[in-house]
């Protein structure tokens, strides 16, 4: 646990899914007084969806934090970030049902999220994934969780594992090769935005939950950039 003399922690947590369901993994890091990463903690979920892993990572956050302490939690997903600030309370009022009647997704994990709150004070901070100038830690956590989701081994500070890679292994075959496109050279810039493609110069996800590597192809879709033959897909 975190120790009490500290005013406030400050901490991001994060999930991936290679392929939405697919090898999913989970990430959370602690910072210290001068926002540098000093304790973290990932793990494999074998094949889950992105938004398991991403309600994962924040369940073994604040498991893994002293209650006693406030905590500033960093997020990229805006879905688990509603989850438990905003669709919540109306879901307990429900009965843990959605306004349209149907049982809450995923709801063991938001049930036991809610009873890690109680009585404890968290901030949750939303920050965009994957900036030029982007949060360290959320980026940090990002690379945790993707490497544990490819590998499918549990890591962390505790094992004396190493700093998770700037851009983590893609498993051999079908999700890699999709991603790129293959051997296909991006298209040249023009014919308007949704036919604009170009290499990413950062790892990044797109909104289907899939990561992508620096290098890769990408297009820009309604909500970002992210894979191709997802351009026109709705965000869950």
């Amino acid at each position: 646990m975190i120790g009490r003399m500290r005013e406030r922690v400050v901490a991001a947590c994060d999930g991936a899914s290679k392929g939405n369901p697919g090898p999913a993994g989970w990430a959370w890091v602690v910072a210290d007084a001068a926002e540098k990463p000093v304790r973290w903690e990932a793990g494999a979920l074998g094949r889950a969806t992105n938004n398991i892993a991403e309600l994962t990572a924040l369940e073994r956050l604040l498991a893994s934090t002293d209650p006693g302490v406030p905590l500033e939690v960093r997020m990229d997903s805006q879905y688990a970030m509603k989850a438990v600030t905003t669709w919540l309370p109306g879901w307990k009022r429900n009965g843990w049902r959605t306004a349209g009647g149907k049982p809450v997704a995923n709801q063991e994990l938001v049930v036991r999220i809610d009873e890690l709150l109680q009585g404890r004070s968290v901030e949750f901070r939303y920050v965009p994934a994957h900036q030029v100038d982007g949060d360290r830690l959320n980026d940090f956590a990002d690379r945790a969780a993707s490497q544990a989701a490819t590998v499918q081994e549990n890591a962390g500070s505790e094992q004396g594992s190493p700093e998770p890679p700037a851009v983590p292994d893609r498993p051999a075959g079908g999700a890699a090769k999709r991603a790129s496109g293959g051997a296909k050279a991006p298209r040249q810039r023009g014919g308007g935005s949704s036919s604009r493609t170009l290499k990413a110069k950062f790892p990044g996800r797109c909104l289907c939950g899939r990561s992508y590597a620096a290098g890769e192809t990408i297009a820009k879709n309604d909500k970002g950039w992210g894979h191709p033959e997802c351009r026109t897909a709705q965000s869950a």
